[in-house]
């Protein structure tokens, strides 16, 4: 079985996530027969991403919005890094815990500088520690600040706007973060993009994130753990991402992982786990038989063109580029990347759809650093497969059970 690749919590950098404890934790509402929530013990481990996830109505929603008392448990108990959150100032309790959204509740009166600044505003931040606050979270989710500070929700699009609730969460430092299905309203495109974002910024912050999807695939990609749960928020099966794919603990848990696990694992293998491959570049300005050269005449060969900040352009031939008298025209533009932190599913979806069969990978501030093509992925998926049969191989055989 292949290893968890996620960053492990005690190499991320300046991490400072708390341990979130929930002990026999229920939610009854008057008049109703059966608790929303009943019974939900498990930990949550410092600097982890912890996802919930479950079919509608189980009460994910509900168990995770108890954690900041957005919903007030009816009994049980739950501490944050030890303190016990029914002991604590609602309202305090909140602003030290980062809460982000589906469609991001941005507040569309205020600018985006505004929002991103507005809990450290309310904990007593001065004005121009806010200010600079606002700035770093900004340029830390990929906005250049300048550019988008001043502008209003409604002017941005929906992957911008989770980009800014990501930034207004994560403002004012807490070290816990709450996700609700932040990127179930965005486009599959941005949706990936915007997971391998959080990743990122995991990657750097090391926040304890408890996350609310109903999404296997993303809890897979995500998740440093997974909390399968049924209904009044049951725990199914509470482990890492590998160990519920190879072992799901009951039919309900294997028919939320479904068919093709050796494919689903190529969701926990990153695209900075594999070799990348290059291809000739050129800049933007640059004359086009510059790029001509470098491409040479083999046949097949493409070439990128990028910008002065060495982002991806264009894809464009020998040919293509010879029929045109600037790079800016020439072949067609680059229309998807991954990132470093994408996972080989990604890359295999951003392969499939290109015309030459090949993904580029981009930087954090989206420069080239390389491609993935459709032969490394392959080669992965074969090698994946060997690894969950050498599994399966190793398993005692049911037939020599005496039950």
């Amino acid at each position: 079985m292949a290893e968890n690749n996620k960053p492990d919590t005690a190499d991320r950098a300046g991490g400072h996530g708390v341990e979130i404890r929930l002990e026999e934790v229920s939610k009854r509402y008057p008049g109703q027969k059966l608790a929303a929530v009943e019974s939900v013990t498990m930990t949550i481990p410092a600097g982890e991403t912890v996802v919930l996830v479950g079919p509608s109505g189980s009460g994910k929603t509900t168990t995770m919005r108890m954690i900041n008392r957005l919903i007030e448990p009816t009994s049980g108990r739950i501490t944050i890094g030890g303190q016990d959150v029914l002991g604590l100032d609602p309202d305090k309790l909140r602003r030290e815990i980062g809460y982000s959204i589906q469609q991001a509740g941005l507040f569309p009166h205020m600018t985006v500088g505004e929002n991103v600044g507005m809990v450290p505003g309310l904990v007593g931040w001065t004005k121009q520690r806010t200010v600079e606050r606002v700035d770093e979270m900004l340029d830390l989710v990929g906005l250049d600040p300048t550019e988008y500070r001043g502008r209003y929700p409604r002017q941005l699009s929906g992957g911008q706007q989770q980009r800014v609730g990501v930034a207004r969460a994560l403002a004012a430092d807490p070290p816990v973060l709450l996700m609700d299905e932040p990127f179930g309203a965005v486009d599959p495109i941005t949706r990936g993009v915007l997971q391998d974002e959080l990743m990122r910024l995991q990657a750097d912050l090391g926040k304890t994130i408890v996350f609310v999807t109903h999404d296997f695939d993303e809890a897979v990609k995500l998740g440093d753990r997974i909390a399968v749960l049924g209904q009044r928020s049951e725990i199914l099966q509470y482990d890492t991402p590998e160990a519920i794919l190879a072992n799901p603990a009951d039919d309900t848990v294997a028919g939320f992982v479904g068919a093709g696990a050796a494919l689903k694992q190529l969701t926990l293998r990153r695209v900075r786990e594999i070799e990348l491959g290059q291809v000739p570049t050129a800049g933007v300005d640059e004359q086009p038989s510059v790029l001509q050269e470098r491409l040479g005449t083999r046949r097949g060969a493409i070439g990128l063109v990028l910008d002065g900040r060495k982002r991806p352009l264009r894809w464009t031939t020998a040919r293509e580029a010879g029929a045109v008298s600037s790079l800016a025209r020439a072949g067609r533009a680059v229309e998807d990347s991954v990132s470093p932190a994408s996972t080989l599913q990604d890359a295999l979806e951003a392969i499939l759809t290109d015309d030459d069969g090949v993904a580029v990978v981009t930087g954090a501030r989206g420069e080239y650093i390389g491609v993935v093509d459709i032969d490394t992925v392959m080669t992965t998926i074969k090698d994946l497969r060997e690894e969950h049969a050498d599994d399966h191989a190793d398993e005692p055989s049911a037939a020599g059970d005496p039950s």
